[in-house]
């Protein structure tokens, strides 16, 4: 059995009839779907996807400042009135 990673949870039959009350309902937090008492996906609305999105891209842009922290011996000073 997988564990439900949500304090909501609905079934598809429940999505199907009225997902805008389910969105309503959930207050931003992510909805189970369950498919026989299993979670099938996360519904989220859009607001919280989209805060998701910028977390990660913002996770990623870290780990690349951390893998380029350490070419730091490699890197040219470069003076901008130069340019």
């Amino acid at each position: 059995m997988r564990q439900v990673l949500s304090s909501c949870s609905a079934s598809i039959s429940e999505l199907k009839k009225n997902p805008t009350a389910l969105l309503n309902e959930s207050e931003g937090a992510p909805i189970a779907i369950l498919n026989h008492n299993t979670p099938a996906a996360y519904f989220v609305p859009a607001e919280t996807y989209e805060w998701l999105m910028d977390k990660l891209e913002d996770f990623e842009l870290a780990q690349t400042v951390r893998e380029r922290e350490n070419e730091k011996q490699d890197a040219i000073e470069v003076n901008l009135d130069a340019l």
